[in-house]
């Protein structure tokens, strides 16, 4: 932090500081040390791609929160970045992490084509055919029955395949992502690479059934931000489409899921099972 707030305005870099320093869960950068770890690396190796996953991350949030995207004052139980700083401070810093999070995976000592994996997986799970086309679609539900009679009649899709289209991309591609940047810092193999997806997959859909139920069910005290918002907005959710009991039996189910992709690794995979259990079990 000292390095990059002697070389930007002190503003940008106080801005920088209380969003990605803030209290979190940090689960993206952990669940890429957990997969490093699990096949056996040292855990230095993925310390950049971790690195990098929570400054996308964070960015997205800081975006995310602004007037003109989800309009939230409270992130992580403090005011959000363009609450306490202004809107175009909030837009800079969130640009400002992009670079730098690249920056993060080109400064480690990972090999070249190593390198080259990790930057075209975060690309690729952060950008228009991961998170951000993700978070269009999710935007573009808000407003659905005013954009109906635009839609050619016949090609509609049914509410449960555009969620599962929009939470793939939105929130599962990063959480993927976390686990395969682990195993490319560790050098995986193809066959431990993809049982790792399998895994990240499972916990990315599930992360968002909870993300979903907490929304419905808990209170601004216990998960840190609004609750009861995506309702109001329209939003579309599992709870919205499949109803509390099938949504967290659904939950239940993609973690079995997730567990049974690390079967592979046997006690080595223990931390990435505690993990997989914790979403079920968080409230915030």
């Amino acid at each position: 932090m000292n390095r990059f707030a002697q070389e930007s305005p002190k503003r940008l870099a106080d801005a920088l500081e209380y969003s990605l320093l803030a209290p979190g869960k940090r689960l993206r950068p952990v669940l890429c040390l957990l997969a490093c770890e699990t096949l056996g690396a040292n855990l230095e190796q993925a310390l950049g791609n971790a690195c990098a996953l929570e400054m996308i991350h964070c960015y997205s949030l800081i975006h995310d929160d602004l007037p003109a995207m989800d309009d939230d004052d409270l992130r992580r139980g403090r005011p959000t970045c363009h609450r306490q700083f202004d809107e175009a401070t909030a837009i800079l810093a969130g640009d400002a992490l992009q670079p730098m999070a690249f920056e993060s995976i080109l400064s480690s000592r990972l090999d070249p084509t190593a390198l080259v994996e990790s930057c075209q997986v975060l690309a690729w799970a952060a950008g228009i055919r991961g998170m951000v086309g993700g978070q269009m679609d999710d935007l573009l539900e808000e407003n659905r029955s005013q954009m109906q009679c635009d839609e050619p009649k016949g090609i509609e899709e049914s509410p449960e395949k555009r969620l599962d289209a929009i939470h793939r991309r939105k929130t599962g591609a990063m959480i993927e992502a976390s686990v395969v940047l682990g195993a490319i810092a560790a050098n995986a193999t193809p066959e431990c690479r993809s049982a790792l997806a399998r895994y990240g997959r499972g916990i990315g859909i599930a992360f968002q059934i909870v993300d979903d139920l907490l929304d419905v069910e808990s209170t601004r005290e216990k998960t840190g931000k609004a609750t009861g918002k995506d309702a109001a907005r329209g939003k579309l959710t599992f709870p919205g489409v499949y109803g509390i009991t099938e949504s967290r039996q659904m939950a239940n189910r993609w973690v079995a899921e997730s567990l049974a992709a690390l079967e592979p690794f046997n006690h080595q995979a223990e931390g990435l099972r505690q993990i997989a259990k914790y979403i079920l079990e968080r409230h915030s």
